[in-house]
Order: structure tokens, then C-alpha cells, then sequence
């Protein structure tokens, strides 16, 4: 997915395409009022970071309460939808994604799940990215009555026109999950009352339920993980790899290297292993050349999304820069180490006692925010420079020999 192609379309496309929607409903307000009818369906509109997607599970466990899980819509790109599958709230064949293998094949994709979503004519729709216009335009033009999302009140946000009947303002001092669930709260709201509401955030401690790998995958992840002694060694996982969203969240890959090196060093039974995409292979495969220890290797394109978290199963400790990744583990019985700069772990952090975090919290950092669109003009993230090696490794100790602890007496 090319996320900057993506961020282009949404503010040269967006903005006009959600002035223009803003004017047709204002033609059809009279037609458009809210639905009397009790509320029977519900569309979550979030279309990318399946990171944050893991954040917005008790949001999406609230919704199933309101309205029934077979109920449940969600809508977002193709790429994205595994870690629905994962949490396995909504049904498969409520997902509906959009491709997006080219342009023309995105909007041949978009018409076919608009068409699909205004058939099914749904009482709400709840989008859950914060300030898109994208989204926006795709949760006015399914069709339902109802609809929630952030307006930008007095400028506050990016501009997206006035296609939402409930809006909110969106809060920066609240942590991501505890946003997602105030957007399908605000449904019990009075339209006309808000964004003025009187409702108190949700705690943000509600953790997604634990992945179970099947034993057909377990074995076969198993297969790629080197084994000197014919049984399963003590495994720390890297991920220097940030997504193409935000190159900024990467901690400089040379300080993975020596803090491959400091671990192999300090427990002589660990075997350290690299993560990444197919595309961050041979990168990372340079990686581990520098490191070069036999108790080193790359899982980078070895592995589906699915087999990741089977991985993350059979190790210890991930040490990963603010990433879906981080998210994705908290599924799984390992700890996380999670380095933080250009955003701030008070908002998004994973909220499960399996993880910690480090960031410099330096004078220019948090510099993305929803407000901004995530964009930042920021070409040297020192945020991240701050954090050394020796925080890292002192961390990444705490974490495995937590582990080991557990590990003695038959517990993860």
C-alpha cells in the first residue's frame, strides 16, 4: 500500500470532494434527517493501521453489545483486514475491504462497496479515523442516517467539510482506545447537544482476547527457528522497521545491531531474531550480517501476518519501534519493549501490563498528532536518537528475564 500516494489523494481529492458533499447535504437535509427507528445496524468506517485497529477493540466490543456482533459492519482496505480476523468480533462476511493494487482499481473498488453499503442501509455509521476526509466522504455516502466522526469546530483539525450528524471534537488528552469508544458512545447522545457531552471515558484497560495458534502453523513456524540442540531455544525478536506511514518511528537500525550483539552476549542460550515485511528483507538480512552470530537470523518475508503472531508465541521479548507490530503482540503472551518519538505512548501505547515503554519525551516531541494529519516537519528524529542502546538493553533485560521467571514456574 502506498501510504504517501494514499495521504496526497486524501488532501487534493479530499477537501474539495467533502465541500462538495457538504453542499449536496445541505440540499438534502429535509430528506436526511435522523432515523426515529431504533438503532439496528452499525458501520465502523476505519480503513488503515491495523495497529490502532487492535486499539479500538473495546470500541468494537461496545458496538457488538449495542447492536448485536451479527450486526456489525466494518469497512477498510484489504490489507488491513487481518487483524479483524484475529480478534474475530465481527463476522467475515461483515468485513468489507477495499483493494488497493492501483488507482483505478482502488476507485473500481470503493464504487463496488459503496453500492454494497448503501443497499444495506445501515441506522449508523461510526468513522473511526480521526481527522481523513476519505473516510468522512465514505461514512456520509453509505447512506446512514446516523453519522459519527470528529469536526473540525473553529479549525480544530484539518478541514473535511460537514458530513457527520453527530460531531465531536476530538480530545488529545484521552488515549486512543478510550477515543474509539467515545465515537460509538456519542450514538446515545442528542445530535443537537453536542460536541458537549456528559458522558465519562471508559477505562482503557480492556485487552484483546489471546491468540491461539493452530498446531499445523505452530510446527511450522517452529521449522524456521534454528535449533542447535533439537529443542526450542530462549528467542528475542527485533523490529527495526517502522511502516512506509511514518519513517520517523524508526530507532536507527545500527543500534539494533549492537544491541544484538550486547543480548547474544549476556544469555549464551538466546537466539535473536529480525523481523519484517518481504519488501524489508534484504535490509534487514544486512542487519543481521553485522551482527554475525550463528544465534542471529531473519524472519523478514518469512512469514505471513498470521505466522508473525505464531512467532511471537514461541519468543520471549519483542523490542519494536512504534508500529503495528506492537500492537499485534498484545494477542500474544510475549513482552514488548515499544520505543516512542514523533507520538506519544500516553496516547497510543498498548495497554497491557506485558508492555513497556521508552521515550525521550524531548522538548520537539510528540510532533504528529491527528491534528496535523500525522504529517511533521521533522528530518532528523532526534526523539529517537535519545533513546540509547543501553536503555534499550537494560529494558530488553528486564523483560526476558521476567519472562524466564515466569517461564520456571510453568507460566507465561
Amino acid at each position: 500500500m502506498n501510504v504517501a500516494a494514499l495521504q496526497k489523494a486524501d488532501r487534493w481529492l479530499g477537501i474539495p470532494l467533502c465541500f462538495g458533499l457538504t453542499c449536496l447535504r445541505g440540499l438534502l437535509a429535509p430528506a436526511n434527517a435522523l432515523a426515529a427507528a431504533p438503532l439496528r445496524s452499525l458501520l465502523v468506517v476505519k480503513l488503515a493501521e491495523q495497529g490502532s485497529t487492535v486499539l479500538a477493540y473495546a470500541a468494537l466490543r461496545r458496538a457488538t453489545e449495542l447492536v448485536g456482533r451479527e450486526n456489525v459492519y466494518f469497512v477498510t482496505f484489504e490489507d488491513n483486514r487481518f487483524i479483524l480476523d484475529v480478534l474475530d468480533l465481527i463476522p467475515p462476511a461483515n468485513v468489507i475491504t477495499v483493494s488497493f493494487d492501483s488507482f483505478a482499481g482502488l476507485l473500481r473498488s470503493l464504487v463496488g462497496a459503496i453500492g454494497r453499503l448503501r443497499r444495506m442501509k445501515f441506522d449508523a455509521a461510526v468513522d473511526m479515523e480521526f481527522f481523513s476526509r476519505g473516510s468522512a466522504a465514505l461514512t456520509f455516502v453509505s447512506g446512514a442516517r446516523r453519522r459519527v466522526g470528529f469536526h473540525a469546530f473553529f479549525g480544530a483539525g484539518p478541514y473535511r467539510g460537514n458530513l457527520m450528524t453527530h460531531r465531536l471534537l476530538y480530545n488529545p488528552h484521552l488515549h486512543t482506545s478510550q477515543t474509539f469508544q467515545s465515537l460509538v458512545e456519542a450514538l446515545q447522545c442528542e445530535p443537537a447537544a453536542l460536541p458537549t457531552c456528559g458522558l465519562t471515558p471508559a477505562a482503557a484497560t480492556l485487552e484483546p482476547p489471546q491468540f491461539v495458534p493452530q498446531p499445523d502453523e505452530l510446527a511450522r513456524v517452529k521449522a524456521i527457528v534454528p535449533s542447535e540442540s533439537g529443542r526450542q531455544p530462549p528467542l528475542i525478536l527485533l523490529n527495526p522497521n517502522a511502516s512506509d506511514l511514518l519513517p520517523l518511528r524508526r530507532w536507527p537500525p545500527q543500534r539494533y545491531v549492537e544491541l544484538a550483539g550486547r543480548l547474544l552476549a549476556k544469555f549464551p542460550d538466546v537466539c535473536i531474531g529480525f523481523t519484517g515485511a518481504q519488501n524489508e528483507a534484504l535490509a534487514t538480512a544486512e542487519l543481521v550480517r553485522q551482527v554475525g552470530s550463528p544465534r542471529c537470523v531473519s524472519f523478514a518475508g518469512k512469514t505471513t501476518l498470521r505466522e508473525l503472531l505464531v512467532l511471537y508465541t514461541l519468543a520471549d521479548v519483542l523490542v519494536t519501534n512504534d508500529s503495528g507490530p506492537a500492537h499485534f503482540a498484545t494477542v500474544t503472551p510475549i513482552r514488548v519493549v515499544t520505543l516512542f518519538g514523533p507520538e506519544t505512548p500516553a496516547l497510543f501505547a498498548a495497554r497491557t501490563p506485558r508492555t513497556s515503554v521508552l521515550w525521550a519525551g524531548i522538548l520537539c516531541s510528540p510532533c504528529v498528532s491527528a491534528y496535523n494529519n500525522r504529517q511533521s516537519p521533522c528530518r532528523n528524529n532526534l526523539c529517537l536518537q535519545a533513546i540509547t542502546v543501553d536503555q534499550v538493553f537494560a529494558e530488553t533485560c528486564r523483560a526476558y528475564e521476567a519472562m524466564a521467571r515466569s517461564r520456571s514456574h510453568g507460566a507465561r
